[in-house]
């Protein structure tokens, strides 16, 4: 891990390179396109071989889609327990989604002139959930329940399976729970691809959304224009504001709840006024890690993607975080809403010491697929109102139209688009 201190010489050339970081390596751009074109071009046939290839699973094209009595089956492979957790994350992100859900509305800002906007859900969505390290039932639930909630009529579910050919169940259930109408065996950048352009067997969609390895981000980020997108994400990161009151145990815990996520390129970052604090977490940290099964791809975040800054103060720790723009905020101070308000740019922010970043991952609410690479500072996290059409209304009667027609006219002999102030001389003849 790399501890970097405000006092030193070269500390803003440090900060500069730690700041500067991509959401997507270029490397895997080229290899992308080639998947996505042969897609589009051979579709099932391309589908068969890549899922051979990639996920080492021989499918049929009659065995891309998930039957509904298997999905009906899950039920009863998922334990009480599990049931439960996933209900109370469902509950959750419904209740959190149906009080941001838009709201139709006009006023008439002018006489004789009334303006608006209404909103029509999506009619077909894809929500990738990632199946590699780990199965993503969380990720299930904060995508698909927001396109529920919004109303989408067609949801459909993406994700990769292994040579037995089976989706986990407790992700069966979860998108049964969150309203799914298909579900395919399908993942990486040839899932994305047949979302975005269709194949013989899969209808193509409106959106995708859900996050996935630098290889799903490049295939989403090149199919965005044939489809519409939430934002890019790649692998996960947190940084994490301190003072003397946080608890260096604690710290460590949330710190490795991010670096444990399996591909070794997370990142995880303190930043703290006490010295004392920066000295104890790397241990914490060691002796903790110690304990997780996933110790390869933690040791290598603690190696290559861990930072432990010392600061002056905590309004210099706000100005980095905001530069930073992390996937997650936690803010383990005196004053975490004070802290808070000098935040200009993260994914989500976490405040005080009872607000572990996992409550975000799986029950909290608020959906957990988040910008990521320094992305926040002009990508948000997906919410309901991406799932719907926005569409302004303008009404104007003739005493209206009479009234600031001179001015249509004049732009459009500005801009040379005689046609334009035509439609306003036809009318008032």
């Amino acid at each position: 891990m790399q501890r970097l201190d405000y006092r030193q010489e070269d500390f803003a050339e440090q900060i500069e390179l730690l700041t500067t970081r991509s959401a997507f390596p270029q490397e895997v751009e080229e290899q992308v396109a080639k998947i996505l074109r042969d897609v589009r071009e051979r579709g099932d046939e391309a589908i068969i071989d890549y899922a051979r290839k990639f996920d080492r699973v021989d499918l049929k094209v009659e065995e891309f889609r998930v039957p509904r009595e298997e999905i009906v089956a899950a039920r009863g492979a998922v334990n009480a327990e599990t049931r439960r957790a996933i209900e109370l994350a469902h509950a959750n992100v419904a209740a959190f989604a149906t009080e941001r859900v838009p709201k139709d509305w006009e006023f008439s800002p002018r006489p004789g002139v009334q303006v608006g906007e209404r909103f029509v859900p999506l009619s077909r969505i894809a929500a990738y959930i990632p199946g590699g390290t780990a199965p993503l039932v969380s990720t299930t639930l904060h995508t698909m329940t927001m396109a529920q909630v919004a109303g989408v009529k067609e949801i459909v579910l993406l994700t990769p399976v292994g040579p037995d050919k089976q989706v986990n169940p407790a992700i069966l259930y979860a998108a049964q729970l969150a309203g799914a109408t298909e579900i395919y065996r399908l993942g990486g950048v040839y899932g994305i691809a047949a979302a975005a352009f269709g194949t013989g067997s899969i209808r193509g969609v409106e959106k995708i959304v859900g996050p996935g390895n630098a290889y799903v981000t490049a295939a989403k980020r090149q199919v965005y224009g044939h489809v519409a997108l939430d934002l890019v994400a790649g692998p996960s990161e947190i940084l994490i504001i301190a003072d003397e009151t946080a608890d260096p145990a604690a710290i460590a815990a949330d710190m490795l709840s991010q670096a444990e996520h399996g591909s070794g390129l997370e990142q995880c970052v303190l930043v703290s006024t006490c010295e004392a604090l920066i000295e104890k977490v790397p241990g914490e940290l060691q002796r903790q890690a110690a304990a997780l099964p996933k110790q390869q791809a933690v040791e290598k975040v603690l190696a290559q993607g861990s930072f432990l800054i010392l600061v002056g103060t905590i309004k210099q720790a706000a100005e980095l975080a905001s530069r930073w723009a992390p996937e997650h905020l936690e803010i383990i101070t005196r004053e975490p809403r004070a802290v808070a308000a000098n935040i200009t740019a993260a994914g989500a922010i976490f405040l005080g010491p009872w607000t572990p970043e996992p409550v975000g991952d799986f029950v909290a609410g608020p959906s957990h697929v988040l910008p990521t690479g320094g992305a926040a500072r002009f990508f948000s996290g997906l919410t309901v109102e991406m799932f719907f059409r926005r569409m302004s209304l303008v009404e104007y009667d003739r005493e209206a139209l009479e009234r600031e027609g001179r001015a249509i006219e004049e732009f459009g002999r500005i801009e040379e688009l005689a046609a334009h102030g035509g439609t306003v001389r036809v009318r008032l003849k």
